[in-house]
C-alpha cells in the first residue's frame, strides 16, 4: 500500500546520485576488492559518506569511512557441514570456533552458500564476500585453491584450519601434526614385531595424505626398514573395504598390519564394522589395524579402534587467536601452527602374528 508510510531501502543508484558518479563506481567501492585500488581516494570517500547517510549497510560503510572494523569474524566452510553423516567430524571445529571467538570480544559471522554445494565460490557475484568481516576462519577438505590464492594476493586476513598451500605465496593456518602421529603408530606397530605394513592412502594428494605418507615413510626408517612400495596403495572408496581385500593383502603381500584415512562420514568404519561382523578377519589377530584420524562419530558403545585424535577444538582455537593476533599487526605476515595429535591405543593393534615367511 502506497500509503502505509514504510521507508524504501536506499539502493546504490541513490549513492550514486548522492556522491554525484556512477553507479558502477559505488559498485566498486561498496564490494571492495582489487578493483577498487583504482577509484580515487576523494571519490571512494565521497561513496562511502553517502552510504552512511543514506543508511546503506551503514554498519559496514560508516566504519569503513572511519577506517575502522566492524570486530566481526567470520568462518567459511568449502563444504556442507551439517550433514548428518559429517556433523559429528565439523562440530568440535564449529564449537572451538565459537567460544574463541566470544572469548576475544568478537561477534562471529558464519558464511554460508549462496549457490550449490557444487559451485560454493567466496567470490560468488564477482566480489570478496568475506570482507563483511575483518578476517576470517576457513575450514574444508575439498578447497578452492584459486580462491585461497586470490585472499592471499588481497593480503585479507585469513586462517585456515588444517595445512594448506599455494603456488602464488604463504598462507597461514593450523594444522594437526599428521606426520609425527603416523610416525608414533609405526613406532608402535614395529615395536609391537610388524614389519609388513601397508599404508592405505587416500586417493586425492591432499596435504593431510602427502603428511601422512610422510610420517609412514619416517616411521619406517627410524625403525631400521626400507619402504616397499608396494605395500603404499591406495582405495577410490573407503565402503568398498572388504575381507577380500585384507586376505588379498595378506596372503600376496605378507601383510601384518594396515594403516588408513579415516573419512569424514561414517563410511569407513561401517566397512570396517561389517569385516568384523563377518568374521572372516580378524583384527588384531589375523591382521592389525589403525586409523590415521578419529572415526567421525565413535561413542563408548562402538569398537575402540586404534588410532591417533585430532585436536579439533583446540585447533580451531588457536585459529581465532592466530587471527585476531592477525588482525593487531600493521602489516602482518603469514605464520603456521602445528599441534600435536593424541595417540589413543584402542584394541585394534597387537603383535604381530606368526606366519611362514614369503619366498
Amino acid at each position: 500500500m502506497s500509503g502505509s508510510g514504510r521507508r524504501r531501502r536506499p539502493t546504490q543508484v541513490d549513492i550514486a546520485r548522492r556522491a554525484g558518479v556512477s553507479q558502477a563506481t559505488v559498485s566498486l567501492v561498496i564490494s571492495g576488492g582489487a578493483a577498487a585500488d583504482q577509484i580515487a581516494e576523494p571519490t571512494r570517500q565521497a561513496v562511502l559518506a553517502a552510504a552512511a547517510e543514506l543508511g546503506y549497510a551503514a554498519n559496514v560503510a560508516a566504519r569503513s569511512l572511519k577506517g575502522g572494523r566492524n570486530h566481526l569474524l567470520g568462518l567459511y566452510t568449502f563444504e556442507p557441514v551439517f550433514p548428518t553423516d559429517q556433523r559429528d567430524f565439523y562440530y568440535p571445529f564449529l564449537l572451538g570456533v565459537e567460544e574463541e571467538t566470544a572469548a576475544q570480544g568478537y561477534d562471529l559471522l558464519l558464511f554460508s552458500s549462496v549457490s550449490s554445494a557444487a559451485d560454493r565460490s567466496i567470490y560468488a557475484g564477482g566480489g570478496n564476500r568475506l570482507k563483511l568481516a575483518d578476517g576470517c576462519v576457513l575450514l574444508g577438505r575439498n578447497v578452492r585453491r584459486e580462491e585461497l590464492a586470490a585472499l592471499v594476493q588481497e593480503d585479507f586476513p585469513f586462517v585456515f584450519i588444517g595445512r594448506r598451500e599455494v603456488e602464488e605465496g604463504q598462507l597461514s593456518y593450523v594444522g594437526a601434526d599428521y606426520v609425527a602421529a603416523t610416525s608414533d603408530v609405526v613406532g608402535e606397530l614395529t615395536r609391537l614385531g610388524h614389519r609388513r605394513i601397508l599404508y592405505l592412502r587416500a586417493i586425492e594428494d591432499t596435504e593431510p595424505t602427502r603428511d601422512r605418507e610422510q610420517g609412514y615413510r619416517e616411521g619406517l626408517a627410524a625403525a631400521g626398514l626400507e619402504v616397499d612400495e608396494s605395500l603404499i596403495q591406495g582405495l577410490d572408496d573407503p565402503a568398498e573395504l572388504s575381507a577380500e581385500h585384507v586376505e588379498h593383502w595378506i596372503g600376496v603381500y605378507g601383510v601384518t598390519a594396515i594403516l588408513v584415512e579415516p573419512t569424514e562420514d561414517n563410511r569407513l568404519v561401517d566397512a570396517l564394522t561389517a569385516m568384523t561382523d563377518g568374521e572372516r578377519v580378524r583384527f588384531p589377530e589375523d591382521c592389525s589395524i589403525a586409523l590415521l584420524g578419529d572415526p567421525p562419530s565413535w561413542t563408548p558403545e562402538q569398537r575402540d579402534w586404534t588410532r591417533f585424535s585430532l585436536p579439533r577444538s583446540q585447533m580451531a582455537r588457536e585459529a581465532v587467536r592466530m587471527l585476531v593476533d592477525l588482525l593487531g599487526e600493521p602489516q602482518p605476515t603469514s605464520r603456521q601452527l602445528t599441534v600435536p595429535c593424541t595417540y589413543v591405543p584402542g584394541d585394534s593393534v597387537g603383535p604381530a602374528p606368526v606366519r611362514e615367511e614369503l619366498p
